[in-house]
């Protein structure tokens, strides 16, 4: 899988310097991914789910939410969103006209 936006995502995570290992660790996996659904993505990362049209993961014990939206066709990974627990709870960026 290619990431769209591995430079944004590093830049927002970087404000939470606990979640940079975690981030890389993720950012690693899914270069080497092969996905063709999100039930292929949930043999790696089983707590991953679609919402609207995105795919979220849950990071660093559900303290962050990275939001991506995947194009399982081409093999690409869009970045969208970083945000900690409580600002996904709050569920701003659902107002992305992407959703």
């Amino acid at each position: 899988m290619h990431l769209i936006s591995i430079r944004n995502l590093r830049a927002d995570a970087a404000q939470y310097p606990d979640v940079k290992r975690q981030i890389d660790e993720w950012y690693k996996s899914i270069k080497k991914a092969e996905w063709n659904n999100l039930e292929d993505v949930r043999e790696v990362y089983r707590d991953a789910e679609a919402v609207g049209n995105f795919t979220v993961f849950n990071i660093k014990g559900n303290a962050y939410r990275l939001i991506v939206g995947i194009n399982y066709k081409n093999k690409i990974i869009y970045y969208k969103y970083f945000l900690t627990h409580a600002e996904y709870d709050k569920g701003k960026w659902k107002n992305d006209s992407n959703f």
